[in-house]
């Protein structure tokens, strides 16, 4: 008789960073970034609960109660969903600092559910992933919005909404430069700068811009992009929170960007260009602004169309 395939009790899967909002999106859109990501290791066990054994990397004091924690209510609410028998123990390795703007706490719930989902008897699509990732997403931020989560589920340019998740293609050769000072902004306190009225008007000028960066992608239109990428409603609540951030923004318009803007609730800032070579060149523009504000900083060069949340090479336990 053949041998009966042996199921696998453990994996491995690494999320990456994001950039969310992509300035004009609020919520709604963001896309990955290759170079930087959160780890988790989990294990299936026989016991119906979540554990989170430990979290290691450049983040250690996050809570261990997995109702507390991005990572552990997302595989709470896969279990629930599928009204699993068995729980899952975790461990979280953070390569992505909380407060920094790229995603971190959502990059540790996609992690923990792409394993997880590895070890399930029929495994899930990625967007099928995408309800566990909101409910986890929003033990950090306080709301389910997939701009984050969307991207790292799926890879490249996302728009995210509540229901449903769509790719939304661009050239190969665009590429994004992200910055992130060291320096912590809350996503909390960065939602409380929003609190206030706002014009129609202002509205208006945001969803055409938003109308116009999408246009542009699908076509290829690089021309479209920088008339549209161009954040009216966010960015002035929010700039003054981060130090510099104007000649920032600055330096990566001098080295023709696309356009430029916070990345999710900041303090990092990302710019959008047509090849690498401006990218990297902007990237070290945009450090030298940073250092000028007296904040030193990291800088990744990455593919718009950046990764998606992947399994890594694991050992197949009986």
């Amino acid at each position: 008789m053949p041998k009966a395939p042996q199921r696998a009790l453990s994996a491995e899967a690494l999320s990456p960073a994001s950039v969310g909002n992509v300035g004009v999106g609020f919520d709604i859109l963001g896309h990955s970034v290759a170079g930087a990501g959160d780890r988790a290791q989990v294990r299936r066990i026989d016991e119906p609960v979540v554990r989170i054994a430990a979290i290691t990397g450049c983040v250690q004091e996050l809570p261990l109660d997995p109702a507390r924690n991005t990572a552990g209510m997302a595989l709470m609410a896969l279990r629930k969903a599928l009204g699993l028998r068995h729980g899952f123990e975790l461990e979280l390795h953070k390569g992505i600092a909380l407060g920094s703007g790229m995603g971190g706490s959502a990059s540790s719930c996609v992690a923990a559910l792409v394993a997880a989902n590895a070890l399930l008897d029929r495994p899930l699509n990625p967007e099928s992933l995408y309800d566990f990732a909101l409910e986890g997403e929003a033990v950090a931020s306080g709301g389910r919005h997939g701009d984050n989560v969307g991207p790292m589920l799926l890879g490249g340019l996302v728009l995210a909404t509540r229901d449903r998740l769509v790719r939304v293609p661009v050239p190969a050769s665009w590429h994004c430069a992200l910055v992130h000072p060291h320096m912590v902004l809350e996503t909390r306190k960065a939602r409380e700068a929003l609190a206030g009225d706002y014009r129609l008007g202002e509205f208006v000028a945001q969803s055409a811009n938003l109308a116009l960066v999408l246009a542009g992608c699908f076509r290829g239109d690089a021309g479209l992009v920088r008339e549209g990428l161009d954040d009216v409603l966010v960015e002035p609540r929010r700039a003054p929170l981060i130090p510099g951030f104007t000649r920032v923004k600055q330096a990566a318009m001098d080295h023709h960007a696309l356009g430029a803007s916070i990345s999710g609730a900041g303090p990092s800032v990302f710019g959008w260009f047509e090849d690498r070579e401006a990218a990297m060149a902007a990237a070290s523009a945009m450090a030298s602004a940073f250092s000028d504000a007296g904040l030193d900083s990291d800088t990744l060069v990455s593919p718009i169309h950046g990764p998606a949340a992947a399994l890594l090479p694991s050992e197949t336990l009986a």
